[in-house]
């Protein structure tokens, strides 16, 4: 240490010198010796830079040296941050990950291998040939499932998500756009014209029954009463006896 210790030190520094920098730091500050050539210098800063680990003492805070393989650690043997090359694992860099682990080539750590996950098949389409259900004998029907669960880079892959079989129908015509509805529109109007018919046809009937009715007793009440016939016997009965 230069012999010349100053007081008045700028930068976080509580003493330094003009050749060594700061020899002690500010409280909460950690003290840190950086290279500057062929000497080195100390600093006051107030976290450790990339590749150190903090440490507090009673009378001094210090940043310490990582492992050469660490880019950052939280004591120098437990790393956070791997350097390029090298795999975080439980704190550790490694260069190949274990076994049943695999190289996470994003987050530079070993990970669980992860399999891929499909959905249960659903239902069987129902039997189609050129996007038709009708107009053949012979078609094909599908099923789908779908990926819940993508694979890691060493898991198992995905399977197939579809399928098709081939499948056979009941030939039938098939209508022309339109044909369907038009013909119920047309059974519709028919059997309101039907309803109508036999509702015109009640009505005339109750009409005609009405009317002989009231022509019934029209002729009943023009017509006279026919008189009694008398009894030819009572009517001879007195003359025989005066004779």
């Amino acid at each position: 240490v230069h012999p010349n210790v100053s007081q008045g030190c700028q930068g976080g520094c509580a003493t330094c010198s003009d050749y060594n920098g700061c020899l002690s730091c500010k409280p909460r500050l950690f003290f840190v010796l950086e290279r500057i050539g062929m000497k080195q210098i100390g600093v006051c800063l107030s976290s450790c830079p990339s590749g150190y680990y903090g440490t507090r003492y009673p009378d001094i805070n210090k940043c310490a040296k990582c492992k050469a393989d660490c880019d950052t650690c939280f004591t120098r043997n437990f790393c956070t941050k791997c350097k390029s090359g090298f795999y975080l694992y439980s704190g550790k860099c490694l260069e190949k990950c274990p076994d049943g682990l695999e190289a996470n080539n994003h987050t530079m750590e070993c990970t669980s291998i992860v399999h891929c996950e499909t959905s249960e098949w659903s239902p069987w389409s129902p039997c189609m040939k050129k996007g038709k259900t009708c107009g053949f004998k012979r078609g094909n029907e599908v099923r789908v499932r779908e990926i819940v669960q993508h694979p890691s880079a060493r898991g198992n892959p995905c399977p197939a998500t579809t399928e098709s079989r081939k499948c056979v129908v009941q030939r039938k015509r098939c209508q022309k756009e339109g044909k369907g509805k038009k013909n119920r529109e047309e059974k519709r109007k028919k059997s309101n014209k039907d309803d109508n018919k036999e509702t015109r046809q009640e009505s005339k009937g109750r009409a005609a029954r009405r009317q002989n009715r009231e022509q019934r007793e029209n002729n009943n009440k023009t017509q006279p009463k026919k008189r009694k016939a008398p009894n030819k016997e009572q009517d001879l009965a007195p003359a025989d006896t005066a004779h």
